[in-house]
This record gives C-alpha cells, structure tokens and sequence, in this order.
C-alpha cells in the first residue's frame, strides 16, 4: 500500500479529511474587489466586484458589474460568473456596482448595490445565477435609486458625501435593514456619514420605511459600512481613514454603537501582497458554527500567473498597475467573548468543513486552486447567468478539487463541453497536476462555442476520500474549449436515444406542435435540439428542464411557438407516415425578411430550403411577429417511423407548427389563430378569413394548462393529440366567444 492509498483509507475510515488547504485568493483567473458574504443552512455566498476593467493609470475605479461565489465546505468555490452586469450600455443600469451587499433569506437572494456614488437600488432572485428582478418597482426592471424619495427609494441620501457601500441585513424577526454612505462633506464630516434604514416585504414587493430613516455615526468612519449580529449585539464594521476596517456595537441595529476597534488590519500587511495600502471592503456571517470573514489584498498581481488586464475598451495589459487591481480572500473569524479578535490573514484560508461528494452536477468553475485557466460568462439581461471555464490548454493549465469522498467508486466521468480547437482533452490526476492518472477525456468536437455535448470518459482508482483531484487541460491552442458542467459516476452511463414528446410519435397526415420536439436522448448521437445560442431568450418556462436553451414564446393567444431561431438551429420529431406518397406540408411562421428552412427525414432532405416571407409591419414599422403566414411545400414520404428534422438554414423566424396534409398541391384550412392569416406559396401570397378553432385549455381551479387547435378534429381528439392527459377541462376560444367543457376520460 503507497502513501496515497493508506490516506484514503484513514480519511474513508474516519470520514474527513482536511487535505491542503484552500489557497487566498479564491480566484486567481479574475481580479475581483469589494466583497460581501452571506449563509443560509447549507451555502456560504460571496458577492464581489468585477474588477478586471480598471484604466491601469491612476485610483480610479471601472466597475461593471457583479460576481458571486458558493460553497457547501468552505474550501471548493463553485465560480458563478457575472451575475449582473453595470453600465449604462446595458440598459437602465448603474455606472459602478461599487461594494455592493448581499443577503440571504428562506433561500432567497437580496443583494442591494449602489449607482456609483449617488444611489442605492435592489434586486432580488431565487438563486445566485439569477434571473433577478427589481422588487420595488412594478415593472420589474433594474432601477437605481435616485438621491431623493421617489417610488423606487430606498433612503434619500440625506446629505451624504457618497451616497454608495450598501450592506444589508435581516433582524431575526424577518424585518430588513439597508445601511449605506460614505466620504465626508462640510456638512457631515467624515465619521457621520452613515444612513439606516428599515424595510419589509409583503408579496414579493419591498415595502420602505420612510420615517425610519436614521444617521449613525462612529470615530473616522469613511465606508464600508457593514451589519452582521452576535447574540444580543449588532455590529457594525467600516473602512476608516486609514483604510482599516473598524467596528462598533450596539443592543439596539438603530444605535448609538459604542467604538471598539479594529478588527481588519490594512491590506498592506496582507502576507505576499504588493505592499501598497489601499481601501478595503468586509463581509461577516456564521456559517455551520463558525464565524468568517472576507475582504480584499493586492495578492494576485504580484504572482507569476496573474491574468491580463483590460479596459472596456480594449486596451491590455498583462502587468496592471498593482494599486488597482484586487483579488478576494477569506479566513476564519475568531471572537473574545462579544469582541471580534483581529484577523490574521493566512495564505491557506479556512479549512474544509465537510467531504466534497462528486456524484452531483457541477459548473465547471468549480474548484478550490486555479492555474491558466479563464472563464466568460454568458449574459442576458432576464436571464439566469451561464458561466464557462475556458482553459488556457497549451501550457500547464488545471483545476483542483479537494478532499473528495468517492466512497466505493467512480468509473466514469461526464463533461459537457464545447470543443472548437484541436486534440483538446481533461485527464484526472490525483494528489498533483502530475500525479496518478486516474482517466482521460478527449473531448468531442462540436460546431461552435454554443454547442456543448457530453463527454463520458472511464475512471480507474478512484475511491474513498481523495486528497487533491486535478483537472488538467491539454491542447494545442489556448481558450479552444468551454466546460460548462462536469459530474463523476459510480459506473457509466450508457447511451440513451431520444424519444418522442409524451411518449407518442406525431403523426403523418396531421398537425405537428413545434415546441413539442423530442425529449433528447444522451451521448453523441442522440440530441434532438441544436441552439447556436446557449441561453434562453424566450418568455415561456415551457421545456425548460429538458431543453433549457430552446427559445420558446408564450404569445397573447394562448399558444406557445419556437422563436429567435437563427441559422442552423434545428429541431428534431419522431414522426409515424401512414403510408408512402406524396404530401403537401404547411408550415405557420412570422420573420423579419430573409428566412428560410428545409425539412429533412432520417438525414435525407425533402425538401430544398422554403424561404418565409417578411411579416407585416406595425405602426412602429416594426416586424409584427405575431402577423403569421403560412408556406408550402410538396413532399413525397415513406411509412413508417422516422425522424423529421427542421433547419433553420437562414437568420430570425419564428414557428408555431407544421401540417402535412396528403396529396400534392392539397388544401390547408388550417388557422392560425386570428380572423385573418396569410398564405404563401409560390411566391404568392393571399388572406384567408377564418374562425379561430384555438382555444385555450383550463383545468377545473381555472388555471390555464395550454392551448389546442380544433382543426379537423373534435376536442377530445384535440386534447389528446396535443398530449393533455385524462381529465374535465375548459376550453376558451381564442379571438372569439366560444365555450365548452370536455371531459377526456376515456
């Protein structure tokens, strides 16, 4: 038995380990600064600054936007990306995210951030990725808060030099509280320069308490004000005019807080930081019984790795000016009774607090140590985050993972990863970057940075509780691939074909739903969806949890169509033909002009590409994309069971469904679901005047479950091919005064 084995042993046997510790900083393929922490039961948040866009020339700061980490043990950090982004360009955005705070409730996020120095805004989300919402303005954008009371105000500033650095914090009887300001002016001078203030929620909505507004004031306190609590006391910590972080206590959150001292010592004693000071930003929270802290040095800029920095716009340089660029880091927060004890900075940071458990899925920017690796984050404003780990493959290039419990034993592991370069692969190596190896996984080449697949590659002598396991990257050219997601398995997956929406394949006369695509299969080969786009730019949750990145729409009738497709997207259909000839297919789309698609069976196109006519335009001379129209094209089929797939083979086109109705050149009568709808074939288009036969289906609570369309069938028929199960349901027509019950029982 080598010394590794007899370490798994010992650590299986007495079920943790606290292998290596974790490395300050948490990230070293980012520069990242002002952070705030929180905990719930099961997860420790960091909030921090992006800070990679720093002009480099002076102690100005660029900030755009917010990044968060996660952990369950304190050691492995699950990177989440830019979870929001600043700037104006953006839409109505603020300037600088400066140090903003984050809080957690009933596992709800709540972060509040400033607009540079003259505002204080809030957002709030169900999980760290997002999507996040404004829970003071009805209409749900992102709004800062102005300087004076208006409706989306959290405090005026109440002349404050620097109305920026919002902490936030929930009593424990749920009541919340936003502190913030800063700097000094002749009127309130630096050391009376903070604001609290008092909120609740009722219905999702913040509800301000305006009158509660109160100014707190201790000895040279400049920003960074900072609430946590600690049996009967509140504390609240702050960057002074030293650029140490003090505190002071209180029985009462509203004050008076009687001074303590310090409690975070400058960052220029940071150990094998650039020893230049600078201002600092704090978080605290309790977390599985012990206390924490997290601030930030000057660490990563002095190491042999730090990344290249650049400006928004565009200029690089790969040795930033040290006094601007900061990295986070986190260590253990210990007490004197009610006193903070000062903090002593470490290199190792905390030690891991539970096993790491690998048969879960993971962000591949999970990890407790980096080199050369780089990440990109792909945002869309309404949208949860996707973040990607994108090594720099042609030089020593690794994640690690630590103390991690394989129990019996993994034999293999999935990567969803695209692979746009060449002889990239991950090799799993243990106890080093250079240790064992464990397996190796040559990734599959896919068809752009959008287009990920699963990977499944064997392990061999994984088990028990292992120390360091690396990811090591390897390829001839750097940022050619992008992990998205990784998962170890006690034995390996086999591969699973793709099945037909409900169970039942469409069949062929008939109507095919479009947003009733195959359920996709796993491993290569049996996908039923290509997005060239990753996120989900639709408004429909519909799908989401086997076709997450399928851009579906809920329109004002009821239905639900397959929107933004763009080029080269496609959708997959297991079909059943009655029998051999010749069909003509009609298919209900809206474009903007210059789509097009073909219709391919088992790999063989049937058709040649249908081009889709520009739909009309509103008073805004705008495309109106729910002004539908119909295409044709004939096509001869054979019977039996197949796979119908269709292409996008030109930019932006909508699609609601497809009807192939037997014969050549046969009749539609097929609606679309308006009074009027076009028909386009040969170039030739017409309106055709018709009674909506959509109706939109409620179960008996009155909520409604969908739509059908009531062409050519009955409605139990309608129900049943649009794969509702049994039951009594009420259907509503759409664009007209219709009603019927139908029970579908039988």
């Amino acid at each position: 038995m080598n010394i590794i084995e007899k370490v798994s042993v010992t650590c299986f046997v007495a079920g943790l380990c606290s292998f290596g510790l974790a490395d300050n900083p948490i990230s070293t393929y980012h520069y990242l600064a002002d952070p705030s922490c929180a905990a719930d039961g099961d997860t420790f948040y960091i909030l921090t600054d992006v800070d990679d866009n720093n002009t480099q020339t002076t102690l100005t700061y660029d900030i755009t936007g917010l990044s968060a980490f996660t952990s369950e043990d304190m050691k492995n950090w699950t990177d989440h990306g830019m979870i929001f982004k600043s700037k104006r360009e953006f839409g109505d955005y603020p300037s600088n995210t400066w140090a903003s705070g984050i809080a957690v409730k009933n596992g709800k996020i709540y972060i509040v951030y400033p607009d540079g120095a003259s505002g204080v805004g809030m957002i709030t989300a169900s999980a760290i990725d997002g999507p996040y919402t404004d829970p003071i303005q009805e209409s749900h954008g992102v709004h800062y808060i102005a300087a004076n009371w208006g409706e989306s105000v959290i405090g005026g500033c109440d002349g404050i030099g620097n109305c920026f650095d919002p902490g936030i914090f929930f009593d424990d009887d749920g009541t919340g509280y936003v502190i913030f300001g800063g700097g000094g002016t002749g009127q309130r001078p630096t050391g009376n320069n903070f604001d609290i203030i008092k909120f609740n929620e009722v219905d999702d909505k913040i509800i301000i308490d305006k009158n509660s507004l109160k100014r707190i004031s201790l000895p040279n306190s400049l920003e960074a004000p900072y609430l946590h609590k600690k049996g009967d006391y509140y504390y609240l910590s702050f960057n002074n005019n030293g650029y140490v972080i003090d505190y002071g206590m209180s029985k009462d959150i509203m004050g008076p807080y009687d001074y303590v001292g310090t409690v975070i010592p400058g960052v220029a004693a940071v150990p094998g930081a650039h020893g230049v000071g600078g201002n600092n930003h704090q978080g605290f929270a309790l977390f599985k019984g012990k206390w924490y802290a997290v601030y930030h040095d000057r660490r990563l800029v002095t190491s042999d790795n730090h990344p290249t920095s650049c400006t928004r716009q565009g200029v690089c340089s790969v040795n930033p000016n040290y006094e601007n660029h900061r990295s986070v880091a986190i260590d253990e927060l210990t007490w004197n009774g009610d006193k903070m004890n000062e903090l002593v900075f470490t290199n190792e940071g905390p030690k891991q607090i539970k096993n790491f458990d690998p048969y879960r899925t993971y962000k591949a920017t999970t990890s407790s140590k980096q080199l050369n690796i780089r990440s990109r984050t792909d945002w869309t404003k309404g949208k949860p985050v996707v973040h990607v780990l994108t090594p720099l493959a042609s030089k020593e290039s690794w994640i690690r993972v630590s103390g991690v419990d394989f129990g019996k034993g993994a034999e293999n592991l999935r990567i969803k990863a695209s692979n746009v370069g060449e002889d990239n692969k991950v090799e799993i190596h243990t106890d080093s970057a250079s240790g064992t190896l464990a397996g190796s996984c040559e990734l599959a080449k896919t068809s752009g940075w959008n287009d990920y697949k699963d990977n499944d590659c064997v392990m061999t002598g994984l088990s028990g509780v292992v120390g360091q396991v690396f990811f090591v990257f390897k390829g001839s050219k750097d940022s050619t691939m992008g992990l998205l997601e990784w998962e170890f398995q006690g034995t390996k997956r086999e591969p699973e074909p793709q099945k037909p929406f409900g169970g039942k394949a469409w069949t062929i006369p008939g109507v095919i739903q479009m947003e009733n695509f195959d359920v996709p299969g796993y491993g290569e080969g049996n996908d039923s969806f290509y997005d060239n786009d990753s996120l989900n730019n639709g408004e429909s949750d519909y799908r989401k949890e086997d076709a997450p990145s399928v851009d579906l729409y809920l329109k004002s009738d009821g239905r639900i169509v397959v929107g933004y497709i763009q080029k080269d997207d496609w959708l997959e259909y297991t079909v059943n033909v009655a029998k051999d000839g010749d069909y003509t297919m009609f298919a209900a789309v809206a474009s903007d002009g210059g789509s097009s698609f073909n219709l391919s069976v088992d790999g063989e196109d049937i058709t040649e590409d249908v081009a889709v006519p520009a739909a009309r335009k509103d008073e805004n001379e705008e495309q109106n994309f729910d002004d539908y129209s119909k295409v044709a094209a004939n096509v001869s089929l054979k019977a039996g069971e197949h796979i119908l797939r269709f292409t996008a083979t030109a930019d932006w086109m909508d699609i609601d469904y497809i009807n192939f109705v037997e014969g050549r050149d046969a009749k539609d009568d097929m609606p679309i679901g308006g009074e009027t709808n076009r028909i386009v074939n040969a170039g030739i288009g017409f309106h055709l005047n018709v009674e909506s036969k959509v109706y939109n289906v409620f179960n008996l609570r009155g909520n409604r479950v969908g739509s059908v369309n009531l062409s050519g069938m009955n409605a139990v028929q309608a129900l049943k091919a649009a794969r509702f199960g049994k039951g009594v349901y009420m259907l509503k027509q759409v664009d007209g005064s219709k009603k019927m019950m139908v029970n579908a029982a039988k």
